[in-house]
């Protein structure tokens, strides 16, 4: 039998998602939001069908439930724009949906004898695995509903407290010179977090906070965006054919202040809170600017397990190194969950945002994205 409370919180983790689409009209459940998002449905579709994959069709080996949706719910199977016009209706997807979730609870309960030794069922390895899934999802399902609410926006809404740019000051920590351990363990661990390394590592300081909105603001009427000599230079090709001169969600109203678009729509930004919504090559600009960098995911692990960084959760922070195979790296539990992406074009980013789930919240969880995402819950921490 499966561990009680890891079952109910993967029950919790499909709540989560469930109810980001429950309310939908069928257009806006079908349809892309943003060019690099899929369907709000597709995502509830999806994991349902990872999590009975992995159940019936690897473990039990039926395929009966799985392979009549393969093409639609596979990721690589069929492209992000033509995904909404296959799902099913809502009401339809979610009947399928509830079915085959109690088909799940059920083989997870009462997992039969010859299951148990399975090795994805070793240490309840999967259920961690599915748990981290679904709240992953969940995650980029907020970001959809965020490009969705900065849509909608009419620049109708009005700052009543505009925040003052703020040069950054440095505020860091002096991290000591030596071999450090870097890593996660299993069985909550990502193939990409293991085997566990020995980083060694010259001394440096790190900020204690992450850039805060004003900061950010000081950048951008320092004419950060214009400037050729702050950008790298596949940045500031980025940024010719990308022109954009704020955070994503960033908007102005009729006095020129600014303010946020979230998933309930236009809301006051806070100078002091910590920014998001940038890409790598922004955050690259702008750390020269600072005359600092980007920190190298090693050293963001190495300050975040000697408790030295601040606010960390608030926005995922970008690191200044390529996303890449730790020595010894083994794929699991299939060849594509990380393998694909040490192409040399993923950055790492750590930490996590404000709709990241506690399963993938930890020091060693690395996330990545290509450098020019901005729709990303992300923003940056300076290294000196």
């Amino acid at each position: 039998m499966s561990s009680p409370q890891l079952l109910n919180e993967l029950r919790l983790a499909r709540e989560l998602v469930t109810a980001l689409a429950e309310p939908l009209d069928d257009d806006d459940y079908r349809q892309q939001f943003h060019p690099e998002l899929s369907p709000l449905g597709w995502h509830l579709g999806h994991c349902t069908y990872i999590e009975s994959y992995w159940l019936q069709e690897v473990i039990r080996q039926d395929a009966r439930f799985t392979e009549p949706v393969r093409r639609l719910y596979l990721a690589g199977e069929t492209p992000k724009p033509a995904r909404g016009e296959l799902l099913p209706p809502l009401q339809v997807q979610l009947q399928w949906v509830h079915a085959l979730q109690s088909l799940n609870d059920e083989l997870l309960t009462l997992q039969p004898a010859t299951l148990r030794e399975h090795e994805l069922l070793h240490e309840d390895y999967l259920l961690h695995f599915l748990i981290q899934h679904y709240n992953q999802h969940y995650e980029t399902m907020l970001m959809a509903l965020t490009q969705r609410a900065a849509t909608a926006d009419h620049g109708n809404f009005a700052v009543t407290r505009p925040f003052p740019a703020r040069q950054p000051l440095p505020d860091s920590i002096d991290i000591a010179a030596g071999h450090y351990r870097v890593g996660g363990k299993p069985p909550a661990a990502c193939d990409n977090e293991l085997p566990q390394q020995q980083a060694t590592l010259g001394p440096y300081s790190i900020a204690r906070k992450p850039v805060s909105n004003s900061e950010y603001l000081a950048f951008m009427q320092d004419d950060g965006y214009t400037r050729e000599d702050l950008w790298q230079p596949d940045g500031w090709q980025w940024l010719q054919e990308n022109p954009v001169a704020c955070p994503d969600h960033w908007r102005r109203d009729a006095a020129g202040n600014w303010y946020g678009t979230g998933v309930r729509g236009a809301y006051e930004l806070d100078g002091d809170d910590v920014l998001h919504g940038i890409s790598q090559h922004e955050a690259q600009a702008f750390a020269h600017w600072a005359g600092a960098g980007l920190p190298h995911e090693y050293q963001w692990e190495v300050a975040c397990r000697l408790q030295q960084l601040e606010q960390t959760g608030r926005a995922w922070e970008w690191c200044g190194n390529n996303f890449h195979p730790y020595a010894g790296f083994r794929p699991f539990p299939y060849e594509g969950y990380s393998q694909p992406w040490f192409d040399g074009g993923h950055y790492t980013l750590r930490g996590g945002s404000l709709h990241t789930r506690p399963s993938v919240r930890r020091p060693s969880f690395r996330n990545f994205y290509q450098p020019g995402m901005r729709h990303i819950f992300a923003g940056l921490r300076l290294v000196y």
